[in-house]
């Protein structure tokens, strides 16, 4: 996943949205995850870095969505 391309940019919004929804601050959900830092989940949510595949299966396995949710690849 690219920063620059349609669905790296969707990423990074519906992160941030699904942690808003559940309250979480970036070190909220490095904690509850424990397999991530809080500074690196800021670096996703400002598009400076990019989460591995197993980090976005592990999100959307958290956030009980999909991975091609999280990627923009569907809308629900």
């Amino acid at each position: 996943m690219k920063a620059n391309n349609k669905y790296g940019h969707i990423f990074f919004e519906r992160l941030k949205e699904l942690r808003d929804e559940k309250e979480l601050s970036q070190p909220k959900l490095a904690a509850e995850l424990k397999l991530i830092s809080a500074s690196a989940i800021a670096k996703w949510e400002v598009q400076r870095t990019e989460p591995t595949a197993s980090m976005l299966i592990i999100l959307a396995d958290y956030f009980d969505v999909t991975v091609d949710y999280l990627l923009g690849r569907e809308s629900d």
